[in-house]
């Protein structure tokens, strides 16, 4: 049996009918920036986020970006942040020529840690910029607590997270800008690159809207050094026909998970934990076993893909050799690394290929 770790073509043939209609209807109208498709789209994750406002954005890279620049956050500045992450995490801090400062994440939620984050404030500190890893909430309340004392900023890459909640409340609508990615292997995806920002703050959403579109508010009369940062109608079409699809998948992710956690049990495999006020949307459902490497191996020759998110912690990457951090530091992200593995997870897999995938983890652990 072949398990793919993802099956977008699925998800397309499936929605094929109202995207390319969608798309047509750009064609026709020529409107192929911004324009009514993507308002629609904004006003559809309105609805999910509010009292939060959104901007459609150019990519998740992206909206991290612009969140940096409308908080005016540059050079000698410094933002706090988890090394086990997606590298664009720290890559726009350092694009503004601020400094990531990593602090360790949980073992169990993968999450930055709040405990070890006043440690790492300074008088430099700008920003704190926890990630909602894999799709489930950092604690928010004890780290917008910490930011609040110390006058901080707070930015949630809610990039892996979209549906997910922490206490009632949803992912990347708790802090002062969320940031989410739809590239296409996310929950939500689109058909290419694509991000979203949001807000509570009337003042910093009308910042972020100039800045998307260069800093120009009218035309030519540019306010601030902004950039394109503006999402094309094509992935509004997309993302506009499959979010009202998104909630029923992500549920079904969640039933593959609680099937994943049935089989699992009583196993060495270390399986995800649910931080107690959190609704995780299993991005990814990732276990952690000391013999990660030798799994993955048996696991590719059984047909099965499987994925390593994240293997070299941000803390040790070559590019960040310049600010002289200890490789040893973060004991946790660096014992994850060596640990973490992604097993499929997408709301088109079968209970078959679930059972599968458990019978071949579960034969491979009894022989170490």
């Amino acid at each position: 049996m072949k398990v793919p770790l993802l099956d977008l073509k699925a998800q397309y043939r499936s929605l094929k009918n109202e995207i390319d209609a969608g798309i047509h209807r750009v064609l026709e109208s020529q409107a192929c920036i911004l324009g009514p498709e993507v308002l629609t789209f904004e006003q559809q994750i309105n609805g999910m986020v509010a009292p939060a406002k959104s901007l459609a954005i150019s990519s998740g890279t992206d909206a991290l970006l612009i969140a940096l620049m409308a908080l005016d956050i540059g050079t000698g500045d410094e933002v706090i942040m988890p090394p086990f992450t997606f590298f664009a995490t720290a890559a726009v801090v350092l694009r503004v020529g601020a400094k990531p400062v990593f602090v360790d994440v949980e073992e169990d939620s993968f999450n930055i840690n709040p405990t070890l984050i006043e440690s790492a404030i300074t008088s430099r500190t700008k920003a704190i910029m926890p990630v909602h890893l894999f799709g489930q909430c950092a604690d928010m309340e004890r780290i917008n607590a910490i930011a609040k004392k110390h006058h901080l900023k707070v930015i949630e890459d809610a990039a892996q997270a979209l549906g997910a909640t922490r206490n009632g409340h949803p992912a990347g609508a708790m802090s002062d800008i969320g940031c989410v990615s739809f590239y296409p292997t996310k929950n939500l995806g689109a058909m290419g690159e694509a991000g979203l920002v949001m807000t509570a703050d009337p003042e910093l959403f009308e910042k972020l809207r100039i800045l998307r579109n260069q800093g120009m508010e009218p035309v030519y009369q540019h306010h601030y050094v902004g950039g394109n940062f503006r999402m094309d109608a094509f992935q509004g079409v997309v993302l506009g026909v499959k979010f009202p699809h998104l909630a029923a998948w992500n549920r079904k992710r969640a039933e593959h998970a609680a099937h994943y956690n049935q089989l699992f049990q009583n196993s060495a495999a270390i399986t995800p934990h649910v931080m107690s006020g959190n609704t995780h949307i299993y991005h990814q459902y990732t276990i952690r076993v000391p013999q990660r490497d030798s799994l993955k191996t048996h696991l590719g020759d059984k047909g099965i893909a499987t994925g390593i998110y994240y293997p070299i912690p941000l803390h040790r990457q070559p590019c960040m050799s310049h600010l002289g951090l200890d490789p040893n530091a973060c004991p946790v992200s660096n014992r994850l690394a060596g640990e973490v593995l992604s097993l499929p997870i997408y709301p088109e897999l079968s209970s078959e290929q679930v059972e599968y995938v458990g019978r071949n983890i579960l034969e491979f652990l009894k022989t170490v």
